[in-house]
This record gives structure tokens, sequence and C-alpha cells, in this order.
């Protein structure tokens, strides 16, 4: 298969704007708000702080906000409450936004008999049911602590972004035996760089500019799956100020429309 590297032992793919269109936190957000998660002003309150962050850059301020902000809105409620709720934020957003070219590689690799990961700072219990649905072998992603199948407000960990997530996969490479030389990631953005560094076969999907930048100067293949009006409009914007903004303005629309 076209962009796919040969005799791969395992394969890691990103999430979102990788295999998914768009922000699957914000996904997951909208599911929360849409089942009574998230007041009015709470929302406000989040939008103003995303909106901030996007202005600045500054990205780490802005994962550490969504990070206290979701174990605040989780805490108290059961593990299988918020499971079934990312079964169907998976029917209701995010299925519809799956991208063909990246379900076909995985499917590719399955094929050939490695196993395909799905890896990213959203909740495992989001990341579970899509590897799930989309037949991939497992998922790792940010874990919230539970006690007797409750949720009490911390993490478990750092959450799966940048270092964090190439940790992750190089103690999954570990525990199962295989050389990270033989095997393959995708990402769509620099964050990921930690990862696509450590393994043998590091392709750009979707990339952002900076991850396009370093990927021509090392030499990785570049994916496209977007349409070329798409990738035109998205080269403008990309990179994480860009992509937060975007989220700010989904949760932006879920308060104007007063959920």
């Amino acid at each position: 298969m076209t962009g796919m590297p040969p005799d791969v032992e395992a394969a890691f793919f990103d999430l979102d704007n990788t295999v998914v269109r768009g922000a699957s936190l914000f996904y997951f957000a909208r599911g929360l708000a849409a089942r009574g998660f998230f007041s009015r002003r709470e929302l406000q309150g989040f939008t103003r702080r995303a909106v901030h962050y996007a202005l600045r850059g500054e990205v780490h301020g802005h994962l550490v906000e969504v990070r206290e902000l979701a174990l605040a809105f989780v805490a108290g409620h059961t593990t299988a409450e918020i499971r079934g709720i990312g079964e169907e934020v998976y029917d209701e957003h995010v299925e519809a936004k799956v991208r063909p070219g990246a379900q076909a590689l995985a499917r590719g690799h399955l094929a050939a008999g490695a196993p395909v990961w799905l890896v990213t700072a959203a909740p495992v219990e989001l990341a579970d049911v899509v590897a799930r649905r989309l037949g991939f072998t497992g998922a790792l992603g940010t874990v919230a602590e539970s006690v007797d199948g409750v949720y009490t407000g911390r993490l478990i960990g750092e959450p799966l972004h940048g270092p964090a997530k190439a940790e992750a996969v190089a103690a999954l490479a570990r525990a199962s035996g295989w050389d990270l030389a033989r095997c393959a990631a995708y990402s769509d953005s620099a964050n990921d760089l930690p990862l696509l560094s450590m393994v043998g076969h590091a392709v750009a999907v979707n990339p952002d500019r900076a991850l396009r930048r370093h990927a021509a100067a090392h030499g990785w293949p570049v994916l496209e799956f977007r349409t070329w009006q798409h990738a035109v409009r998205w080269t403008r914007r990309l990179g994480a100020a860009g992509a937060l903004g975007a989220g700010a303005f989904v949760l932006a629309g879920l308060v104007r429309r007063g959920r």
C-alpha cells in the first residue's frame, strides 16, 4: 500500500487530525455538555481561557487547564457512565470524522500482521472506543484515577502528550518485545516529534508547518488526506495556537446554543 512502510513490527497512530478530523477532546466535551456535565458559566469561563492561551500560544498552560477542568467534571461519576458516553460520542461526533486514508493505512498494517495502536492525549475511555470501533489492536490515552469504579478527580501519571506519549509507547514496545527501529508512527503534529523520532519509520500525516519542515529536513514521508482546499486553509491556521483556537470556538458555539 502506498505510504505504508514494509516489514513493520507495530504501528502507532496519533488520533486528532491524523485518524480523526478535528479535536477528539472537544467532541467529548460536546457530549458531556449535552448531558449536563457543564454549566453555561463553566463553559464560558473555559472558552475565555482557551482563547487566551490560543492567542498567546501557551500550549502547556492550556493543557493544564483542560486536564484540571476535565478531572473536576468527571469526579464522582462512575467509569461505566463515562465509558458509555464515550460510545455515544463516537456515534454522534467521531465516526463521521474518521479519515479513510488513515483507516486504510491501519488496516494495511493489520493485514500484514502488525499490531496497530492508537496513542493520544485524549481520555483513554474515548481512545479505547475509537480503537475498538476501528479494529485497532489497542489504545493508550490519558488515564484518570478511579476507586471502586468512581473517578477521584486525580490523574494517573501525565497526559499522553509530547515526551509522555513517547515514553508510553517505549514502555509498550519493551513489554511486547518490539524493536522501535522496525516500528512506524503516524502524526500530524510537531508535538509528537519525541515519538516520531524514536521509531524507524516516521510518517507525517496532514502535518502542521513545523512537522512539515522537520519531515522535509529528515526525509520522512508526508501523507495528505485532506482535500486541496482544506489543506490550504489548515496550513494557514495550523500550529498549536490555531488548533486551540478552533477548539475554543467549538465550545463558544455550545455556549451560544445554551448547552
